[in-house]
């Protein structure tokens, strides 16, 4: 199926050596599950920063972290885990909200959860990370570099830069030629969400992958269940709420940032591309901008094998 979407980056949405290894054998709906379908791969948890995180590790050497998207989980990165495991310590997290991770009240804001991440590099025992975020994840690893650039060594945007003035400026009707982000206003709604979505997150997951995707098979029908399933619950629809209904003040967060210092490089969509260019070399010190062809929005999950070389290129 073709891809019916333009992706609004900024202003609008935002951006961001091993071959590809894909997961195999059926897996529970468990994280556990889960995790143990990725050869080495093994789920942990940590408390940190006053809310405990599900994290899937596996491998050895310099530590990667991915953080995921809405409304994905860790097992966005499933793809290319096993690959990037060959030379690096893989840890994929669920955030404050997601999967198997804690829901607490508060705390969305992407200062809070870049907090949460750099607390649990310190609480496994690193230094610092190379760190990759997609969509909402990648929100959190820009505010991770700006708010703790200690902790970071390089840092890798997908598709979705932090939220930035602009934003707020999106209009709620359709306008000719403009993606129309009309989960931006959904999300915003306190109690209803979780109404309306509550074991019925599925359609939710089906519509966006038909926006999203360049192929619709490139998320499988077991990649959506389990997609559907980390979403079908009061307090997860709640969750991943609470990210979109603090993007004013991580907007005016924002406003207080300078360039950040880590070396980064930029994944983004055929559709992201140009409007990235004009963005990012203003958030950056070190910015480098790569258009991945054959793909939508989901750019980890359309194109792994791409994904996997431009990271062990700059990683390395």
């Amino acid at each position: 199926m073709a891809m019916r979407r333009r992706t609004v980056l900024g202003a609008g949405m935002g951006v961001a050596a091993g071959g590809f290894v894909a997961a195999r054998g059926a897996a529970a709906a468990a994280p556990e599950g889960l995790a143990r379908s990725l050869p080495g791969f093994r789920d942990g948890y940590a408390t940190v920063n006053g809310v405990r995180l599900h994290y899937v590790a596996g491998g050895s050497g310099a530590p990667l972290v991915l953080l995921p998207g809405w409304p994905r989980t860790w097992w966005e990165f499933h793809k290319i885990m096993p690959a990037l495991a060959r030379t690096r310590r893989v840890i994929a997290v669920d955030l404050r909200g997601m999967g198997d991770s804690a829901k607490p009240a508060g705390g969305y804001d992407k200062k809070t959860m870049a907090a949460d991440i750099a607390a649990l590099i310190a609480k496994l025992g690193h230094d610092r990370a190379d760190v990759l975020g997609s969509d909402i994840g990648s929100m959190v690893a820009f505010s991770l570099a700006a708010n703790h650039p200690e902790r970071v060594r390089k840092l890798v945007m997908i598709d979705v830069m932090h939220p930035q003035e602009g934003l707020d400026a999106l209009t709620l009707l359709p306008q000719p030629g403009v993606f129309h982000l009309w989960w931006f206003a959904f999300n915003q709604v306190e109690g209803l969400p979780e109404q309306l979505l509550t074991g019925r997150a599925r359609p939710l997951v089906d519509h966006l992958c038909g926006l999203m995707l360049r192929e619709q098979d490139n998320v499988t029908d077991r990649d959506r269940r389990i997609y559907a399933a980390a979403y079908d619950t009061p307090d997860a629809i709640r969750g991943g709420n609470g990210w979109y209904q603090t993007f004013g003040q991580d907007i005016a967060d924002d406003r207080t940032y300078a360039p950040v210092t880590p070396s980064l490089l930029a994944l983004v969509s055929p559709e992201s591309h140009d409007l990235v260019r004009q963005l990012l070399p203003t958030k950056a010190t070190d910015a480098e901008i790569v258009r991945v062809d054959g793909t939508g929005h989901y750019v980890v999950e359309e194109q792994p094998e791409a994904v996997v070389r431009h990271l062990a290129r700059f990683l390395a």
